[in-house]
């Protein structure tokens, strides 16, 4: 990133795990710049690379946030109300248009992720386990640092998992296992009676390792995890450590499916079939279903005899009109899958009583499924 400071042109590095772009427009601000104007030229496309006082700086991004949320929405004459559909592509829209615009204030590091800023946190080991090491300066947004200085309580932390008896520590990037339904079902469905003569699992697309660690608790003697993302590798071989079950569960970089064939295979796909506007949102949009449509249709052929698979889905997509029923379900029969159960569970996270979330038609009526499936004959 390049940018002019007492008359020379100075450089540093841009750094943004979101993949937001270098700006091209930089103003040098400090503790004189006023939210009214730092607000708009954030709106028009100007970064602020700031110099004042950390703080400072956190009430302003604080204060153009809130400008962000009282701005009215832009009404055009509509012959009929907006369809889910339709509520959805504007939220996710506001969504990108208020990270773009908060993402504009800046944040000067040095080496090793020093912040030379008056009272500035130590943010080091926040910054390295977000970006790695950092040999020379560079700049990110403050939006950004403080998003990793949260993951990073949230590591130190961990989320309290009921059927482990312990905690789960998700790192940064890694979807965190804090909506409890869907690993309370994998805690409590019916094992496949195939699971007793060969007593291994397969867990595709790990994440932080939730999964295979729940179904090492119940007694499943061998599970192979895998990812094909760092972050998440790292983080559920740390986790599996953790909770002393590196001997049970191992972890294995792969796309999908490991080598060979189980009699139970789990799976927890991102939910929401949409294009992610960041690479840390794959966790949660599945563009064209990739994955889902990977899973199940390799699923059948990596299945011993009387085996299942266990599909752990949300039905929002369905709510929000991105994909109805009646795909999922052809989907099944072109993989020569069959239902042999399935269980359901209503989510109690917040979200799904906000009345205010322009999501809430689709989030009330959201039940998280786990789809037992086997082959057909």
């Amino acid at each position: 990133m390049r940018w002019v400071e007492n008359g020379e042109e100075r450089s540093a590095a841009w750094r943004s795990e979101a993949g937001v772009a270098v700006p091209k427009r930089v103003q040098l601000a400090d503790d004189t710049l006023n939210a009214d104007t730092a607000y708009r030229l954030a709106c028009e496309g100007t970064a602020l690379l700031w110099r004042g006082d950390f703080q400072n700086a956190r009430q302003l991004l604080q204060a153009m946030a809130r400008r962000l949320d009282r701005k009215p929405e832009k009404s055009t004459p509509a012959k009929s109300p907006p369809s889910v559909n339709d509520a959805f592509n504007r939220h996710r829209m506001a969504q990108a248009q208020r990270a773009r615009t908060l993402g504009m204030l800046l944040i000067p590091f040095g080496a090793d992720h020093v912040i030379a800023l008056r009272r500035a946190p130590d943010a080091r080991q926040a910054c390295a386990e977000a970006y790695g090491e950092a040999a020379a300066p560079y700049v990110a947004s403050l939006r950004e640092l403080l998003g990793a200085i949260g993951a990073h309580e949230w590591r130190k932390k961990g989320v309290e998992i009921p059927a482990l008896a312990g905690r789960i520590h998700p790192h940064y990037g890694v979807f965190s296992p804090v909506r409890g339904e869907y690993v309370a079902m994998v805690a409590s469905a019916p094992l496949p009676a195939a699971l007793a003569e060969n007593s291994l699992a397969f867990d595709v697309g790990t994440g932080t390792g939730v999964l295979s660690a729940v179904l090492a608790r119940r007694g499943v003697r061998h599970v192979v995890a895998t990812d094909q993302d760092r972050r998440a590798l790292a983080c559920a071989r740390e986790n599996v450590e953790r909770l002393g079950m590196k001997a049970q569960v191992e972890v294995i970089e792969a796309d999908l499916f490991p080598p060979g064939r189980a009699p139970l295979i789990v799976c927890n796909p991102p939910w929401v079939p949409a294009k992610p506007s960041s690479p840390l949102e794959y966790a949660v949009y599945d563009p064209d279903s990739r994955m889902l449509r990977g899973f199940l249709g390799g699923l059948a052929e990596h299945l011993e005899a009387g085996g299942e698979g266990w599909l752990i889905l949300s039905d929002l997509a369905e709510h929000l009109g991105l994909r109805p029923r009646a795909m999922l379900l052809e989907l099944f029969d072109k993989a020569r899958l069959k239902v042999v159960g399935r269980i359901d569970v209503r989510p109690t996270h917040p979200k799904a009583l906000d009345t205010s979330d322009p999501l809430h038609t689709a989030r009330a009526a959201e039940v998280t499924s786990l789809w037992r499936l086997g082959a057909a004959e």
